[in-house]
C-alpha cells in the first residue's frame, strides 16, 4: 500500500510470440525473461499483490515458482495478436471485482523490458501519489537518438520525410528531445483506466529512464542487446 492505497502489480506474459517464439520464458542471462520482471517488482515496497495474466500454463507455473500468483489462465479469446491490452486489464479487475477485491493503483509491467533498477517502480509511484491532483498516470520514458524529424517514408522506390511537418537540423543536438515509452512501467489509477481505457490519461506524466534502458525485445536481436547490456551494465557473467 501506498498511503492507505492499495496496488495491484500485473505482468502480461502471452504464450504465443511471432517475432521470438516462447519469448516470455527464453532463458536470458541464466534466468527465464519474466522472472526478471518478477524478481524487480518484488522489491517493490508498494505493490499489495503481484499477479502474472498469461495464456500459458508453462509461463504460469515458472511464474507461481519465482514468488508471483497467477489466479486463473487468461480466457483464448483475450490471448489473440487483436486482444488489447485494456481488455486484459479490465477481465482482470473484474475478476477481482467479483472476489470484492478492489485496488487503487495498477502497474503494468512488460515481461519484455526487463532492464528496470531496483527503484523505478516505486520513484514512479511516488511521483504519482505526489502529484496526485495533478496527474492520474504515469509513463516510463526513454529518450529516442533517431529522431523523427530525420526519419524517411520509403514508397515505391521514391524516399519522403516520415514527418514532414518537422524541422529538420544538420545536428542530432540540436533537434527537440523525443522519447518512446518503454515497458519499465505504466501506473495508473484504477478508475481512470477504467474511463478513459488507456494508461495515457487525459492526465498522464513521463518518468524518464537511463539510456541504458531503452530496450524492448520483440526479436532475437533485441534479445541479444538486452542481454549484453545486462553483462555490462549489472557485471552478470
Amino acid at each position: 500500500m501506498i498511503n492507505g492505497k492499495k496496488v495491484l502489480g500485473l505482468i502480461p506474459a502471452r504464450g504465443g510470440s511471432k517475432g521470438l517464439p516462447g519469448k516470455n520464458i527464453k532463458m536470458l542471462c541464466g534466468k527465464p525473461l519474466i522472472v526478471w520482471s518478477i524478481e524487480k517488482a518484488k522489491k517493490s515496497k508498494y505493490i499489495d499483490d503481484l499477479i502474472v495474466n498469461t495464456d500459458s500454463l508453462e509461463i504460469a507455473d515458472i511464474s507461481k515458482k519465482n514468488g508471483a500468483d497467477v489466479p486463473f489462465i487468461r480466457p483464448s479469446e483475450l490471448a489473440t495478436d487483436s486482444a488489447s491490452t485494456f481488455s486484459v486489464l479490465e477481465h482482470t479487475l473484474n475478476f477481482y471485482k467479483n472476489k470484492n477485491v478492489f485496488y487503487d493503483y495498477l502497474i503494468l509491467l512488460e515481461p519484455t523490458s526487463p532492464l528496470r533498477e531496483d527503484d523505478d517502480i516505486d520513484k514512479m509511484l511516488l511521483m504519482l501519489e505526489e502529484e496526485n491532483e495533478n496527474f492520474d498516470s504515469i509513463v516510463s520514458l526513454g529518450k529516442v537518438n533517431e529522431h523523427p524529424s530525420i526519419m524517411k517514408h520509403f514508397f515505391e522506390k521514391k524516399i519522403f520525410p516520415f514527418c514532414p511537418e518537422l524541422v529538420q537540423t544538420t545536428r542530432r543536438q540540436d533537434n527537440k528531445p523525443a522519447y518512446f515509452p518503454y515497458g519499465v512501467a505504466y501506473i495508473v489509477k484504477t478508475n481512470n483506466l477504467l474511463i478513459e481505457k488507456t494508461f495515457y490519461t487525459d492526465r498522464c506524466t513521463g518518468y524518464e529512464i537511463k539510456r541504458y534502458q531503452n530496450y524492448e525485445i520483440d526479436d532475437i536481436y533485441d534479445f541479444l542487446c538486452v542481454e549484453a547490456v545486462m553483462r555490462k551494465e549489472w557485471n552478470i557473467i
